[in-house]
């Protein structure tokens, strides 16, 4: 097992803990990591779960393990669809409705057959039926977050599906989700992989640590979908379900890019127009000066 430990008291963290224990609580799936059980007690907070023995994702994109157990193509792809179908279930089929908000690589964890576990429910929001978007104070992690969120505070599941996006093209590239470049300028994945995709040059986006060891119908595919989630206007995403059919069908061979292009479902689209904005968001996970503030709340223990 694995212990998730409250390392210091504060309104915040407790906060964070009750919220996740009970997402944890209400969700069953093979995909997200399962609640083995918890202890509240005193200054004590504790929450037990399934231990992953091959670590989180981005151990192995950006960590150690990049070097010592490089995914293959197979196992990236599986993951994809892991997370996406994680995902899915939260946005889809959990009752009501669940916003994870913080999609990232170190929110996957991988367990014994390198099947993804979506994990850290902290900051997750449930959303009441007939409600398609709230406003609220702005949590995550830089280079992960939605436009629309990050300014303005307007989450729905549009923005995990941005996140999810930023994810995919992350396992595909092996690139970070922001990059520093000379001069302090920070350049963002999307912004990055855009000139190759305008170019047709989908193999320069591939890790080149893969050596061309991959299918390149899936790639192009795989990458074609990040774009659609990744894009500025939450309108023209697609709903996670309908990124699941696509992934499905697409890394199966049994459709191609052009069905990329019908992804979003017109009676799924959100009227963003005519909505108010919260100039006064409080952006927990931004401190302003384009550097994100860790959370160190919590410690792992095996």
């Amino acid at each position: 097992i694995a212990v998730k430990r409250l390392k210091a008291m504060s309104a915040k963290a407790e906060m964070e803990f009750a919220v996740e224990v009970e997402i944890l609580g209400r969700v069953r799936h093979k995909n997200l990591l399962g609640l083995r059980g918890f202890y509240a007690g005193g200054d004590e907070r504790l929450i037990v779960y399934d231990y992953m023995p091959n670590h989180s994702l981005i151990a192995h994109l950006h960590g150690q393990l990049a070097v010592d157990c490089l995914l293959d193509w197979h196992r990236r792809m599986n993951i994809v669809s892991g997370s996406a179908e994680g995902i899915a279930y939260l946005h889809h089929e959990a009752n009501p409705h669940i916003i994870h908000r913080d999609i990232k690589a170190s929110n996957v964890l991988l367990d014994t057959e390198f099947q993804a576990k979506v994990a850290d429910f902290g900051f997750a929001k449930l959303m009441p039926e007939g409600v398609t978007h709230m406003t609220t104070r702005v949590k995550g992690t830089l280079g992960y977050l939605a436009p629309e969120y990050a300014m303005w505070g307007k989450v729905s599941e549009s923005c995990d599906v941005y996140s999810f996006g930023i994810l995919l093209l992350e396992i595909i590239s092996a690139k970070k989700p922001l990059e520093k470049l000379p001069g302090g300028v920070r350049r963002d994945i999307v912004q990055w992989v855009t000139p190759y995709v305008q170019k047709g040059a989908f193999d320069h986006i591939a890790d080149p640590r893969l050596k061309g060891r991959y299918d390149r119908a899936q790639l192009e595919t795989a990458i074609m979908i990040a774009m659609r989630c990744t894009d500025s206007n939450p309108e023209n995403r697609p709903s996670m379900m309908k990124v699941v059919e696509c992934l499905n069908g697409g890394l199966g061979r049994t459709k191609g890019v052009s069905d990329v292009e019908d992804m979003v479902d017109e009676d799924e689209e959100q009227d963003y127009n005519g909505m108010e904005y919260d100039d006064d968001t409080d952006y927990d996970g931004y401190d302003g000066t384009g550097k994100v503030k860790e959370r160190r709340t919590w410690q792992h223990r095996k």
